[in-house]
């Protein structure tokens, strides 16, 4: 005897069938999906892994060549530390200097005029390999002694033609590259003002054409 029979179970079955055939066509698809988005993954990060080690090539060869620029010789390299990660997408970047006369050493033990120098050669290399027709550096000689500060402003000059500076700085040196300076004044309290002048504005004796100087209320 196997008890009643359930004249319901074929109508269950059938819509448990139904129920299978949906489930198992969306697995179908999302296994086809999953296998699409490993593949544009994968095509993404070999194609990332291409683009990165082409561009570190060109920055690699700005920044040594900048750098020696900057400090009047010495060397530095940008280097892939994979010691413990193959991938280049997830390693890390080190950089390498030997001022002129010292032994290579990581940039965090640099002195901080040489870490300066080190990190403007590097910011100016990037900027080299992807170049803009503006750039603002805020006091970024601020460490930089008069020497050095020489041959920062030397190495400006050969991105001027091409790019228009925004630089802050309190150094006489890097002013003297510019075209025209504007300087921040508070002679009232909470009242601050503009004042412009261009080199070509001042006379032979040091003295400003006011004519030609501006003063404007922030």
């Amino acid at each position: 005897n196997i008890g009643p029979v359930n004249i319901e179970a074929l109508s269950e079955l059938e819509a448990v069938e139904d129920r299978h055939t949906n489930l198992s066509q969306q697995y179908e698809d999302l296994r086809k999906a999953k296998i699409q988005l490993e593949q544009l993954v994968a095509q993404i990060n070999t194609e990332s892994r291409d683009l990165f080690i082409k561009a570190l090539d060109v920055i690699r060869g700005h920044f040594q060549e900048l750098y020696g620029n900057l400090f009047g010789g010495g060397e530095a390299d940008i280097i892939i530390d994979n010691s413990e990660i193959e991938d280049v997408l997830e390693c890390g970047i080190e950089i390498i200097a030997r001022p002129p006369g010292k032994q290579p050493r990581s940039i965090s033990l640099l002195s901080g005029g040489e870490r300066t120098l080190t990190c403007v050669a590097l910011l100016l290399a990037i900027f080299r390999s992807r170049p803009s027709p503006f750039c603002v550096l805020d006091e970024v000689d601020a460490a930089l002694d008069e020497a050095n500060i020489v041959r920062f402003v030397d190495v400006l000059k050969e991105f001027m033609s091409s790019t228009q500076f925004i630089i802050i700085t309190h150094s006489k040196r890097t002013m003297s590259c510019a075209d025209t300076l504007y300087g921040i004044t508070m002679q009232e309290s909470g009242i601050s003002k503009r004042v412009s002048v261009r080199f070509e504005d001042v006379s032979e004796d040091g003295h400003i054409r006011e004519s030609d100087s501006k003063a404007k209320a922030a």
